[in-house]
């Protein structure tokens, strides 16, 4: 058996491979049709524009979904992993699921949103992935913490304690640069701007500004890395828990009793009690 067809490692893996390709793609696209500089745009910027700017749109909503679909697995694992008694263990992880569902949304407006055509819109969504992304983050460093070393070994947990201190570094790095990059341009459309020439005003902070963005995006994706040994060791199943021997809407009488006869469907019908 291949490593991520064991338990649900292929959740993180896919949802980190297919979020760095949209990243890649969508720059690619941009650099060769000239919509922005090679070097280190911000990623916003490679999105901006068609064509790049719909494949980007699409390829960050799936991977929203993969995002929502690797935080619930996440919290399930916790939850199955930790005692009732343990309230502050469980509180966390339900704080946790919450970060995770509201930094996946904000991905999708990041995605449909662009930044030339609703900033404001753009710019929450940004603080909604990110900004929430990392307090999301944090929760997970603590769980981790709290649940060595029974559960968790102290590897895993200074692995994503170092990936929590990166993203912050990232983020603080990028506001303090984008701050002294808009003062410096005063009376200029900044979000509008695509190209940028060497030695201008505001060139330096604007290139300390996008790497920053580029190590935040990456610091951020990576952390779920450390998912996948975990992953390995969960499956989740959906039961099926009938209410009724009959999809009717109304009493399985009269009309409906002979309706159902006729057709030749019994109550014991193993379609319906989910046999196979």
């Amino acid at each position: 058996m291949w490593w991520f067809q064991q338990g649900l490692c292929f959740l993180p893996a896919a949802l980190v491979t297919w979020t760095a390709a949209s990243f890649i793609f969508a720059y690619i696209t941009a650099v060769l049709l000239r919509h922005v500089d090679p070097l280190v745009p911000y990623i916003s910027d490679t999105g901006t524009m068609a064509p790049e700017r719909c494949v980007f749109g699409i390829m960050l909503d799936v991977s929203a979904f993969l995002g929502m679909a690797t935080v619930y697995v996440r919290y399930k694992q916790v939850e199955a992993l930790t005692g009732e008694n343990e309230l502050k263990l469980n509180r966390l992880n339900r704080f946790g699921l919450l970060l995770g569902f509201i930094s996946s949304f904000g991905m999708c407006v990041v995605a449909n949103f662009q930044k030339t055509t609703l900033f404001s819109m753009h710019l929450v969504g940004a603080v909604l992935t990110f900004g929430v992304g990392a307090l999301y983050i944090l929760v997970q460093t603590l769980l981790s913490l709290y649940m060595q070393p029974h559960v968790h070994s102290k590897t895993i947990y200074l692995v994503r304690l170092g990936i929590g201190f990166w993203t912050l570094c990232s983020i603080i790095s990028m506001f303090i640069s984008s701050v002294i990059m808009y003062s410096s341009l005063p009376g200029v459309d900044v979000a509008h701007k695509l190209h940028w020439t060497p030695g201008e005003t505001g060139y330096t902070a604007h290139i300390i500004s996008t790497v920053s963005e580029w190590f935040l995006a990456f610091s951020f994706i990576s952390f779920f890395l450390t998912y996948i040994r975990d992953f390995q060791k969960i499956n989740l199943r959906a039961e099926a828990v009938l209410q009724s021997s009959h999809l009717y809407d109304w009493s399985h009488d009269g009309v409906a009793a002979a309706h159902h006869h006729k057709r030749g469907v019994s109550e014991s019908s193993p379609l319906l009690a989910g046999g196979t």
